[in-house]
């Protein structure tokens, strides 16, 4: 089977449960926190392919994951994908989630990254601008990253302007190596 398929359908069905019973933020909020979780620590995506591990070690990792304060429908999704044998999806499928709420709730996520800190002032200059290009609400990611030399690199939902320094050297490289 698919592999986006599975996590999208556990997805839409934990939102589903979520309008239902009235927890769509909160649920959100779970499924974020438990992202970064497995951001921070690439070993839990591997412990969850682990077939070393029982199905309860998993379940009690990805209960650590959801943390104290997440919701019990969470904890009873974290049980059902257990029980299912699905925890290899655990993780897209909290990506899944995001996106669906996001969707529904006309968020857009940005991304900007550039090489050192931009004033709060600039900051909100873009946010500015890009709330009203978009016409949504906004979830803004600041990075900074070092290795693009200059400039900065901007990715709105599925899209992403790139106005590095290290992009640029990119392409004149390929434009030279291609003469």
């Amino acid at each position: 089977m698919n592999e986006g398929l599975i996590p999208r359908r556990y997805a839409k069905a934990l939102y589903k449960y979520a309008q239902e019973h009235q927890c769509t933020q909160q649920l959100y909020n779970d499924t974020q926190r438990i992202e970064e979780v497995f951001a921070t620590h690439p070993s839990l995506s591997k412990a969850m392919g682990n077939p070393a591990l029982s199905t309860k070690e998993k379940e009690q990792l990805l209960v650590m994951a959801a943390g104290s304060e997440a919701h019990k429908a969470i904890l009873r999704f974290i049980n059902l994908v257990i029980l299912n044998r699905r925890e290899t999806f655990f993780r897209a499928t909290m990506l899944a989630y995001q996106d669906i709420y996001r969707h529904d709730n006309n968020i857009a996520r940005v991304t900007i990254i550039t090489t050192t800190t931009l004033s709060d002032d600039m900051i909100e200059r873009i946010k500015g601008l890009l709330k009203k290009q978009l016409n949504k609400e906004l979830e803004f990611v600041y990075e900074i990253d070092p290795s693009l030399i200059g400039g900065f690199v901007l990715r709105v939902e599925s899209m992403q302007l790139d106005a590095s320094i290290q992009n640029e050297l990119k392409k004149l490289r390929v434009k030279l190596l291609n003469k």
